[in-house]
């Protein structure tokens, strides 16, 4: 922290920076795995006060991380392994109980949907353009058959609104992401998968790690409240 300067760096998690949103701070940290109060998330959360409210710049660096754990019992934080020496100036966003760093005008990609092959497994790699997960047709259907097809955050339903053209049409979300399993897995559709519309699956992935349903239905929830609040008169009133 440079208060001269008024500016404040956080690290980066390395496997939280592939173009999207990276989580630098959540209230999730407070509390380490062994039940013990974080040193660190006073001072954090004070810089965090520091960039949101006195105006200060935010900057990054990213960090290896280590999967080593501290402690005999196999608790604690994760270790770093390493971190660059090089800053990156971000932009502050918060979701819920946590903080991200990002990119002004960054467009984070969705995972694509690729046609499977008639397995219903997960994880397999097919090439198009770069390498891709494997979806299976058989588990997304058996999860819109269970789930169906309108959006499980913000209840879109594309046969309602494009009659024909949008009946059935809806992305699938893997609740574990399986880019991030990295190895061939069975699925269940009903647990595993979730419906969810376009918009909605971007911005799921416009952060990382990966929003939860629970965690975007609730900032939507929290935007749409604020949005009805401006609308109002001075007095409270609403606006007809």
């Amino acid at each position: 922290m440079n208060h001269d300067q008024r500016f404040v760096i956080f690290g980066a998690w390395d496997r939280f920076t592939d173009g999207k949103k990276e989580m630098i701070l959540t209230e999730d940290w407070r509390i380490n795995r062994g039940g013990r109060k974080s040193p660190g998330y006073s001072q954090s959360r004070e810089h965090i006060r520091l960039v949101e409210e006195e105006g200060y710049d935010l900057y990054t660096f990213p960090m290896e991380y280590s999967e080593e754990l501290e402690g005999d019992d196999g608790t604690g934080p994760g270790k770093i392994g390493g971190f660059t020496a090089e800053l990156h100036r971000k932009n502050p966003t918060k979701v819920g109980i946590s903080w991200y760093a990002g990119e002004e005008g960054e467009n984070s990609p969705l995972p694509e949907e690729i046609p499977a092959r008639g397995k219903f497994s997960e994880g397999a790699k097919s090439t198009v353009t770069i390498n891709a997960y494997e979806r299976s047709a058989k588990a997304r259907a058996a999860c819109i058959a269970h789930h169906g097809a309108s959006c499980s955050v913000c209840s879109f339903d594309f046969e309602e609104a494009f009659g024909d053209l949008g009946a059935g049409f809806i992305h699938v979300h893997h609740i574990v992401p399986i880019g991030s399993i990295r190895d061939e897995y069975q699925i269940d559709p009903v647990t595993d998968l979730i419906p969810v519309c376009p918009n909605c699956h971007a911005m799921i992935h416009r952060v990382e790690p990966p929003l939860t349903i629970e965690q975007l239905r609730e900032h939507l929830t929290k935007i749409k409240n604020a949005n009805k609040a401006e609308q109002a008169t001075p007095n409270g009133a609403p606006v007809l």
